[in-house]
């Protein structure tokens, strides 16, 4: 009943075949579940116990049927499942007794035609040894065809050949007996001390036809001894040609650590021997610490795929395990499997994760299942699992297996192994990434080693790596030793650098690098970054930091190194300096330098550095960055006087006029008490606003609320966008101003300023774990980005801690929820207080701005430092509502404080707009050489590669025609690739806009004071040079009510809003022409000057309830333009008091004609006279009746 091979005459290479598979892999395959597999079927089973002494079993037992359509899953046969036992007077209380034949029902896949069956049991219970007969299998949609598995076997530890699992093949006579293949196992310990193991050695063949499943190797000898060799025959099924083999061990005994030599396998049916050499260890303490490893034919070496497992134990009493665990993970229909990988290392305590990196030759991602158990060894062998969640980053995708089961012989059903089903609404899709193979050469120098952290990043058409640590071993990159590491990268396009770097300052941890090579072992494309040079700070240049240019057959273009002179110009005012640890970084066309320590750079002519006034010089050598548009500069904050004010950072290439210099303007300081607190600025060359054209990520930060969710470490943060990343930032100084960042039920606020990185698709965020309480329980994270109008929302409740859950102290995360938000623009002001007695002020001062699209809010103007001060000229940055061509703003302050009046001078607001620019000739011949210069240097390094491709060819004149042909289309794609590469110097608005810095210019010149000019606080400015609205004053009577009681003693404000133009934003009622305002009957007058509003349309007029007596009838209010002489009256009527009327403060009026007022007027003379009036005289009040209160 197997299915039928076709004979064929060559092998198939399964190598190529896996590699072809993950090349052609785009994503995950839609019409799968369309596959006739995943209809369910059912199965009745029928299991037929021997008549032997012991023949019953009392441990689970368990059957996979294998089709042509796939296999089901690992199936418990238990009392559920268990329909009656025959003949009646044989039937016992539990099945698998002694001469039994029970009768399952299964419901399962549709495996299609059945060829055989995998069975097998826990080994729990008193009595787990079985003698089974037979087993009888038959599909109930074709009841008339029962198909035959014979066993005759023991599945037994102790009896027989002391195997548990047996595959049995299909036949349709009970007397039929197939054919098994017989596998001659010769297993070579390696000949060294301590190569031999006592522990329990098991292996799994596969094979093109399927597996044998875990067979454990054993015999009458002293097996797998120092320099042993071990011989064994399994019975199974035939495999076809054999592709590989997993072999371990169960760290059994006082001496398990195990040496493999080498494995041949005989496959007698077939006539075919197949070697899997080794020479490793499988041990704990030995090598990698691996105690299973997969190994191909030939000991063939290919692309390893990475499976992140993360196991979850649950939170309830007794959960943890001192078990060993192990997992089997099933492809597609099941057809692929892992194999059963035990999870060493893992810890398995109450309430913990662990997880593990696990690689296969084998693309099972997505999975279809995993099955998880234990070997149900120890005192403490029963485990509650919560879940499984396995990430595979080559495909991107994380699937979740809830479990929140025990696996305890002892517990509910008493299975130590489940099946486990991924709920799709959880499968996530992650950051793709591929195996790269890097290999190191230190040079054999005799102080060459290093035995401190090392750090590589690499550079990448599409971007950047994070910092890489390299972890050699606790001995560190030795002299002469070449040391390989496997790094799983994201596509980043064709390399074209490295930068590799230590921090180490100490004596003698220098390091001599060799060359680093790096090579894909999917597609094997290569390439080398020679170095040949210290790093060190007593050797050579002093430098720790290298970055080397990709050479090779991959490379496109070589690009030269280049050394940038550096200069940074500290401010000459009081404090300015710093002795703070400072950085640099400088950005370009073609990547970054990365953060460069100024304080691990030679200083060219100043020994005590960022001091006030100086002009700091340094030389920093990076692979050509091309043109340097932005500069990264900050601080670590430390130090007593830490704080520093930057004037501006100058950069131009060694070698060049001092006239070639590229200034970068700052004029703002670094430092958590001055400005805006900001450490570190990211500053554009003059002529462009840094502040106005970065970007601003403000970061909410939630710890959570469970005991010990504080942390003392430094916390850092990283974005991921879909233009670029930003560097990783340590969180220093908080918006929120609070002392003691990351407290337990606390929100921290940041903001990140740094260029456009698009849309936020990840972040990652950890701490440095240093400090009295280092863990931290981190509740969720917010990003606001005002300017791209989004709020990302990132939940996470976990704990970031060596000593708790999963032991990670870094997260990557993924946003849950992306909303939109108002969008903002930037807007920078600069205000000048003016140089005369008292002018300055400690009230709180705000604006509002006005433009042709609407008005922002009231917008406070906050800083650090002590601003509004005589003479000074203070700068802020706000970010509202984009108003279109701002027509006015309104600048004042709350009056408090002690010495609160406020002399102005100027006001100048500058924004961001797109418009269209003529450029001059000269802008455009200078532009030309910038692009003519572009273009030579492309060809150069494409040239270079050229060159050297050139003198590594030794082929023959047929290969070479064949490449001239190849090379020639590929000098087309690259001249293609230069051209585009300089358009996208172009302009990014498109032919002729460009975004310019739009100015407004306002004068002031006067008192915002109680006790100076008109006694305003706020004021109404035009801008200076543009048309648009005049200035205008507004005479405003008020008429308070003749009703008992009805003046006021609280503070009234209005607002009066125009057609036009706006509002004049709400303004107190302070300087009336009588002396006790508001009073009963009376009829108080006040000026409001402001920009022209137009035509009048409503007012907003209420009182803050202060006062002894502050309720307020207001019968009406007159305003008039006087700019046009034209008066507007605004009836009320209703009071404004919360135990009067409906209750409230405020009252919108809208303008009524002056008719109206004329004959309430004439009403209440006649009413005056003793006149009785009508309905008809209702008049304004019943007008008054109409008109809504405002809340």
């Amino acid at each position: 009943m197997m299915p039928q091979r076709k004979k064929r005459k060559k092998d198939i290479d399964f190598l190529a075949l896996y590699e072809e598979e993950l090349l052609n892999y785009e994503s995950e395959d839609e019409e799968e579940l369309e596959h006739d597999y995943y209809k369910t079927r059912v199965y009745e089973v029928i299991t037929m116990t021997g008549d032997v002494r012991g023949a019953g079993t009392n441990a689970n037992v368990f059957i996979t049927i294998f089709g042509e359509n796939g296999l089901s899953p690992k199936l418990h046969l238990s009392s559920k499942s268990l329909l009656t036992s025959v003949p009646e007077h044989c039937r016992s209380e539990s099945a698998f007794e002694k001469a039994n034949v029970d009768v399952f029902r299964v419901r399962t896949n549709n495996v299609g035609a059945i060829y055989k069956v995998r069975i097998e049991h826990d080994n729990t219970g008193m009595s787990p040894s079985w003698f089974l007969d037979r087993v009888i299998l038959t599909d109930m949609k074709r009841p008339h065809l029962k198909l035959y598995f014979n066993c005759t076997s023991w599945l037994s530890k102790v009896e027989g050949d002391r195997q548990l699992c047996r595959d049995l093949l299909a036949s349709l006579t009970p007397m039929d007996v197939p054919r098994y293949n017989k596998y001659d196992i010769k297993v070579y310990t390696g000949d060294m001390i301590g190569a031999g193991t006592d522990a329990d050695v098991f292996i799994n063949i596969f094979g093109e036809y399927g597996d044998t499943g875990e067979r454990r190797l054993e015999s009458e000898k002293d097996n797998f001894e120092k320099g042993a060799e071990d011989k064994f025959t399994l019975d199974a099924p035939d495999l076809g040609q054999l592709i590989k083999i997993t072999i371990g061990h169960n760290n059994k005994g006082g001496s398990s650590g195990w040496f493999l030599s080498k494995i041949i396998i005989e496959d007698i049916g077939n006539k075919r021997k197949y070697d899997f050499p080794l020479d490793r260890w499988l041990a704990l303490d030995e090598d990698d610490g691996k105690i299973q490893r997969d190994i191909l034919v030939g000991g063939a070496i290919t692309t390893a795929i990475s499976y992140i497992v993360t196991v979850v134990t649950g939170d309830v009493r007794g959960a943890g395990t001192k078990s060993k665990i192990f997992l089997v993970m099933f492809g597609a229909r099941g057809n692929k499997n892992s194999g059963k990988i035990f999870l060493e290392g893992g810890v398995f305590d109450r309430n913990r994760t662990d997880i593990f990196n696990i690689e296969l030759a084998v693309l099972l991602s997505p999975l279809s299942r995993v099955s998880i158990g234990h070997g149900n060894v120890g005192v403490n062998r029963g485990w509650y699992c919560e879940k499984v969640v396995i990430l595979c980053p080559f495909t991107g995708i994380q699937q979740t297996f809830p479990c929140k089961n025990w696996l305890d012989e002892k517990e509910g059903d008493g299975l130590i192994e489940r099946q486990l089903y991924e709920v799709v609404s959880l499968r996530k899709k992650r950051l793709k990434k591929y195996a790269w193979s890097l290999w190191v050469w230190t040079n054999d120098l005799k102080k060459a080693a290093c035995n401190v952290p090392v750090f590589i990043q690499l550079y990448g058409q599409k971007g950047r790596t994070d910092q890489i640590r390299l972890n050699p071993g606790p001995q560190g990159f030795k002299p002469g030793k070449l040391d390989k590491f496997r790094l799983d990268i994201p596509d980043l396009g064709r390399f074209y650098k490295i930068r590799v770097w230590h921090n180490s300052k100490i004596p003698g941890s220098g390091w001599h690098l060799v060359k680093m090579t790096l090579m894909n072992t999917l597609t094997k494309d290569k390439y080398n970054f020679n170095c040949n040079r210290w790093l060190d700070v007593n050797e050579d240049d002093y430098e720790t930091v290298r970055e080397l240019t990709a050479e090779g057959p991959t490379v496109r273009r070589i690009m030269g190194m280049a050394q940038y002179r550096v200069t940074l110009c500290t401010g000459n005012v009081e404090g300015a300096g710093t002795n703070a640890q400072t950085f640099v970084c400088l950005f370009g066309d073609a990547g970054d330098t990365g953060e460069r320590s100024l304080n691990s750079i030679i200083c060219r002519n100043n020994t005590d550095i960022c001091q006030k006034g100086n002009a700091d010089e340094y030389t920093i050598e990076a692979v050509t960055l091309r043109k340097v548009k932005r500069v990264r500069v900050g601080h670590d904050g430390k130090g007593g006087s830490s704080g520093w004010y930057l004037e501006r950072v100058l950069v131009r290439e060694e070698g060049q006029p001092e006239s070639d210099n590229v200034e970068f303007p700052c004029n703002r300081w670094l430092c958590r008490d001055q400005d805006d607190g900001q450490l570190i600025r990211e500053l554009l060359p003059s002529g462009s606003n840094a502040t106005l054209k970065n970007f601003r990520y403000h970061i909410s930060i939630k710890t959570g609320d469970v005991g010990g969710a504080s942390t003392d470490s430094k916390v850092y943060i990283k974005l991921y966008g879909e233009k670029r990343d930003t560097i990783k930032q340590i969180l220093q100084v908080s918006d929120n101003n609070l002392s003691d960042h990351f407290e337990r039920r606390r929100v921290d606020e940041f903001t990140l300023e740094t260029m456009d990185i698009g849309e936020i698709n990840r972040l990652i965020i950890g701490h440095d774990s240093t400090g009295m309480s280092a863990g931290w329980f981190l509740g969720s994270i917010q990003i606001r980005v005002p300017r791209q109008g989004k709020k990302y929302t990132f939940p996470v409740n976990r704990w970031l801690d060596k000593n708790a859950a999963d032991g990670r102290t870094e997260v990557e995360l993924y946003p849950s929820e992306v909303e939109e938000i108002e969008q903002l623009i930037h807007y920078e002001v600069e205000i000048v207080t003016g140089d005369m007695g008292n002018a300055s002020t400690s009230a709180q001062v705000y604006m509002q701005i006005y433009g042709e699209e609407g008005k922002t809010e009231v917008l406070f103007l906050k800083s650090r430092s002590k601003v509004f001060q005589r003479g000074n000229k203070d700068t802020f940055q706000l970010e509202a509502a984009d108003v279109g061509e701002i027509f006015k703003i309104r600048v004042g302050h709350t009056g408090e404080g002690f010495g609160s009046g406020w002399f102005v001078d100027t006001v100048e607001l500058r924004r961001l707009v797109l418009q269209e620019v003529e450029v001059t000739p000269e802008e455009e011949a200078r532009k030309k050489k910038e692009k003519d210069k572009l273009r030579q240097l492309l060809r150069k390094e494409r040239l270079k590669a050229k060159e050297q491709q050139k003198k590594k060819k030794k082929k023959s004149s047929d290969v070479e025609s064949e490449e001239e042909e190849s090379s020639s289309e590929e000098e087309s794609s690259e001249e293609s690739e230069e051209e585009t590469e300089i358009e996208d110097e172009e302009e990014e608005f498109g032919p002729g806009m460009q975004e310019v810095v739009d100015v407004y210019r306002f004068q002031a010149n006067r008192w915002l004071a109680t006790d100076e000019e008109d006694n305003d606080l706020d004021m109404e400015l035009a801008p200076s040079g543009r048309s648009g609205p005049e200035p205008n004053t507004y005479e405003v009577q008020v008429i308070t009510g003749k009703m008992p009681k009805g003046g006021t003693d609280a503070n009234v404000y209005l607002n009066i809003y125009g057609e036009e133009y706006g509002d004049t934003g709400e303004r107190a009622l302070r300087k009336s022409d009588k002396s006790n305002k508001f009073e009963q009957g009376q009829t108080d007058t006040f000026i409001i000057n402001a920009i022209d509003l137009g035509p009048l349309k409503k007012i907003r007029i209420r009182h803050d309830n202060s006062g002894n007596a502050s309720g307020w009838f207001l019968d009406r209010v007159d305003i008039t333009d006087q700019n046009n002489e034209t008066t507007y009256y605004f009836p009320c009527q209703r009071w404004l008091a919360v135990d009067e009327d409906d209750g409230q403060l405020s009252r919108e009026l809208i303008p009524v004609d002056e008719s109206y007022i004329l004959k309430d007027e004439g009403n209440e003379e006649e009413e005056g006279e003793g006149g009785g009036g009508g309905a008809e005289d209702a008049g304004l009040a019943n007008l008054a009746l109409d008109m809504k209160g405002s809340p």
